[in-house]
């Protein structure tokens, strides 16, 4: 099984609306990348609560069968789609796979 984990820094305003708005959006989005691509064993998104300077705004946290199930996630329509989004609203990113 193969673990994908990010965390991303949110722009304060972006595409029309402020951030608390874009990360409740984004939450929504990309969750609802469960229904569309199997691949998906699970999938959670959190919007960070800590007030540190050295928080991240939002986090992903999914599962995958193995890495070809996570590159097939990767390059789907829909998820292409949301990242689109996600970076749009987003200045930074961090990532972390890793096997178990």
């Amino acid at each position: 099984m193969v673990k994908h984990i990010v965390l991303w820094k949110a722009k304060d305003s972006a595409s029309g609306k402020d951030k608390q708005e874009n990360l409740e959006l984004m939450k929504e989005r990309i969750e609802g990348l469960k229904d569309k691509i199997p691949e998906i064993l699970h999938i959670e998104v959190g919007i960070n609560v800590n007030q540190s300077g050295a928080a991240y705004d939002v986090g992903l946290y999914s599962e995958f069968r193995d890495l070809d199930a996570l590159e097939v996630y990767q390059k789907h329509p829909a998820h292409v789609e949301v990242a689109g989004f996600v970076t749009d609203i987003t200045d930074s990113r961090v990532v972390l796979d890793y096997n178990v």
